[in-house]
């Protein structure tokens, strides 16, 4: 385990875990991002990391998003507040858009951008009590900066988005499972190793294909049927060539479970 202010970084089995460490709150401060960028590109080049598991410490609160005391020092700053903003874009961005699958624990609250970091991740698990999901931004006189309009309404659909963020409304788990918002809930106690049990399984996967699946759906939303039939092609045909492909069907005729190494 490390510990980088705020942040905690330990790796097993394939599983880089990175939590949240700022309790009760777990706000996302200037130090926090910092740490959580170059873990997130450190993640980028490992290829001994086969999947990410976003979450914080305890059981309290996944976070409140920015820590609002830092922001107001520096809300006159329009240079520093781009600046602020486009780091947040970058890494949530590049955590949705890498070629490893990211799973999530959402409990407690999960406010602002904690709610629009987990809505880059891949899979999302709440906790079927005691969570309150949401972008309450307009309470405060603003609006969500981190992509959170755009993916929740890629998620939860115009109407649904409109009512969530215009009526500043937050959710509980059972509920954000019926609106598609997550995809699992679990009880708080067990919440944790659910995410576990699932990011485990997502890092035995064949890395080839998995980067694969990932580039052909997180990129589908952007691009034209052809385009998108052209990169699931592109992603067959790489598989097709792979070790793993051939370890698969090997291990599916000799009715054993496969060993993917990512050749």
């Amino acid at each position: 385990m490390e510990q980088h202010g705020p942040l905690i970084i330990e790796q097993a089995r394939g599983v880089l875990t990175l939590a949240i460490n700022d309790p009760p709150m777990n706000q996302m401060g200037f130090e926090f991002m910092d740490a959580f960028e170059r873990a997130i590109e450190a993640a980028a080049r490992d290829t001994s990391v086969r999947a990410l598991l976003i979450t914080a410490t305890g059981e309290q609160n996944f976070s409140v998003g920015m820590n609002l005391k830092q922001i107001a020092t520096v809300a006159t700053d329009t240079a520093r507040l781009e600046g602020i903003l486009d780091q947040r874009l970058r890494v949530l961005s590049a955590i949705e858009h890498m070629p490893k699958p990211s799973v999530v624990t959402l409990f407690g609250h999960c406010l602002g951008g904690g709610l629009e970091l987990p809505l880059a991740c891949h899979l999302r698990l709440a906790a079927a009590e005691g969570a309150k999901l949401g972008l309450p931004e307009l309470e405060l006189g603003t609006i969500p900066a981190w992509g959170g309009t755009a993916r929740l309404t890629r998620c939860v659909g115009r109407a649904r988005a409109l009512d969530l963020i215009l009526r500043a409304k937050k959710v509980d788990g059972p509920e954000a499972l019926r609106i598609g918002l997550v995809h699992e809930i679990h009880p708080l106690a067990q919440l944790k190793a659910a995410a576990m049990d699932l990011a485990l399984r997502l890092a035995s996967m064949p890395p080839i294909a998995v980067a694969g699946v990932l580039r052909c759906v997180v990129g589908a939303d952007e691009a034209t049927f052809a385009e998108a039939i052209r990169v699931e092609r592109a992603a067959f045909l790489r598989c097709a060539a792979s070790e793993d492909q051939a370890e698969g069907i090997r291990a599916f005729l000799e009715k054993r479970r496969p060993v993917f190494t990512g050749q």
